[in-house]
């Protein structure tokens, strides 16, 4: 399963590339492999240093934030790549709604510098089959196949699905949204014993990765640990 996800992905993406060319997605100007010039690499709102150990909020010093320890999240970590800000927000907003796939790859590649260091099973945050046919893909699932190139552990896309289409998180009050998200996953597959490592683009307050993790771990997971490319930071 692993090996054919990885070929596919290898696969659409080289067409991808002879039919978009190779530019960097910020600039236009000639890139690596990863889909970055060596300039906007470095320019990229990486998370820096100081951040909660738990839920990756960016700080002030390290540590655990306010919000982890008055309310330990279900998930036991969350691995970000950089914080949602310009130019990734504006990438990651064109390969989830715009349908500009290619963004995905060089997505990947932050994922791939911050990949976890123990992982069985790697589980695309589910969409609802509403918001599945509307879109036409799950931006997660083809970030999931391209990273897990980075690790030793499989793809499932069908551990969970999730059984009712929510409100966008994005467009709810902070307090809302544990309550948008309650109930909303279910974990079909036996997990018990596992290292579960889910991936999203975006973590915002983490309130859909805590219901996903808290079903996961009913089935039996071991551990839950997020891994996104980008991590908002709190107002």
């Amino acid at each position: 399963m692993h090996g054919f996800l990885s070929n596919f992905s290898r696969l659409f993406f080289n067409k991808l590339d002879h039919a978009l060319g190779t530019g960097c997605v910020c600039c236009g100007a000639p890139a690596s492999a990863d889909s970055f010039c060596k300039a906007c690499r470095e320019d990229l709102p990486r998370l820096g240093a100081a951040f909660c150990r738990q839920c990756a909020q960016p700080l002030s010093s390290p540590g655990l934030c306010g919000r982890c320890l008055a309310h330990p999240p279900r998930y036991d970590r969350v691995h970000a790549a950089c914080r949602y800000a310009f130019p990734l927000d504006g990438l990651i907003q064109q390969a989830k709604y715009s349908g500009r796939l290619h963004l995905l790859r060089g997505l990947a590649s932050l994922l791939a510098g911050c990949a976890p260091a123990d992982a069985d099973v790697i589980v695309p945050m589910p969409l609802s089959a509403a918001r599945l046919r509307e879109r036409g893909y799950n931006q997660a699932l083809e970030l999931a196949r391209l990273a897990a190139m980075a690790l030793d552990a499989p793809v499932d896309a069908t551990a969970c699905i999730k059984l009712r289409d929510t409100a966008p998180q994005s467009r709810l009050p902070w307090p809302e949204r544990r309550r948008n998200i309650r109930g909303a996953f279910v974990t079909l597959a036996e997990l018990r014993g596992k290292h579960v490592v889910v991936v999203d683009d975006v973590l915002t307050t983490g309130s859909t990765l805590d219901e996903l993790a808290g079903s996961l771990k009913k089935a039996g997971a071991a551990s839950v640990c997020g891994w996104v490319v980008a991590r908002t930071a709190a107002r």
